[in-house]
């Protein structure tokens, strides 16, 4: 079957493709350029799709069974403030486009759409919160209401042959370059300051496992839903304590950061449906990996 992924060449868009790619689905990337060679692993399909909400793009959907929409224009690094000082545009792609989207993709006869949202939709609550999809979304940034806003307008085009879900994602980390973390592990290697924080995160790889759950669980367990997708609790300390043993670097390691005071994510409603996370096994195999291949650039 094919699926249509929009942002498929982006930092967390790739992860999503590499996982349905592994799984044996045939990909569509969706977006202003065409990928470059051998940016995958495996052949994909290429169909030009913008989020300028002007713009028709049903054509791009013509052979696509199933849409997962990881698109969204922001600032380059930044994604809360993303919209930097023009919001309306920054409304205007990543809502009306986002919705015009998801509305082409049910006229076209796809079959299931994915929204890769965030967990920007919950607002700041107390430390020591945990963080379930019962709770009422405050989010208290544009990038949160643009997100809770496109899982609503989703969830309100489900029925019968459309199912719709929507993942709220944290911190997606990887092994692929490049890499959210590239300019921190080159900080820290060159003996420059970095900062102390932390924060819940998710390889994209098991961002990827859970859109496939999404894309084969049946239709009732998963349409008209929102699921949390969190991993572990790291700080900036975490990841370079990593580095720092892969490499031999005798640059002194950040403070480690309150982790305590970081609300974690309830993953237990997409574990209901057989999703397994990496955890601390698979952060610390991905760290030495990437260290390497920065240390090797």
């Amino acid at each position: 079957m094919k699926v249509l992924v929009s942002g498929g060449t982006g930092l967390v868009g790739r992860y999503v493709v590499e996982e349905l790619l592994a799984a044996g689905y045939s990909v569509i990337i969706g977006g202003r350029r065409a990928p470059l060679p051998r940016l995958f692993s495996r052949p994909v399909e290429f169909a030009p799709l913008s989020l300028d909400p002007d713009e028709e793009h049903s054509g791009a959907f013509d052979d696509a069974y199933f849409f997962v929409h990881a698109a969204f224009s922001h600032l380059p690094g930044k994604y809360r403030g993303g919209e930097g000082d023009d919001p309306e545009t920054f409304r205007r792609l990543n809502l009306d486009g986002t919705v015009k989207l998801f509305d082409t993709a049910k006229r076209a006869g796809t079959r299931r759409c994915i929204f890769i949202s965030s967990r920007a939709v919950y607002q700041e609550a107390p430390p020591g919160t945990v963080l379930t999809e019962e709770m009422l979304p405050e989010p208290d940034t544009l990038y949160g209401e643009v997100k809770l806003d496109g899982e609503h307008a989703l969830a309100d085009l489900c029925g019968p042959g459309f199912a719709t879900a929507s993942l709220r994602a944290t911190g997606v980390y990887g092994d692929l370059l490049p890499n959210k973390w590239t300019s921190l592990i080159d900080d820290y290697l060159s003996g420059r300051p970095v900062p102390v924080r932390a924060g819940t995160e998710v390889h994209g790889r098991d961002l990827g496992r859970a859109v496939r759950l999404m894309l084969e669980a049946e239709t009732a367990r998963i349409s008209g839903e929102v699921f949390n997708v969190s991993d572990i609790v790291a700080d900036t300390r975490d990841i370079l304590s990593v580095v720092q043993q892969e490499t031999g670097s005798p640059n002194p390691l950040p403070a480690a950061a309150d982790k305590a005071a970081v609300n974690r994510m309830s993953t237990d409603k997409l574990e209901a449906l057989g999703w397994l996370p990496g955890g601390e096994a698979l952060f610390k195999r991905t760290i030495r990996q990437l260290a390497s291949a920065i240390q090797r650039q």
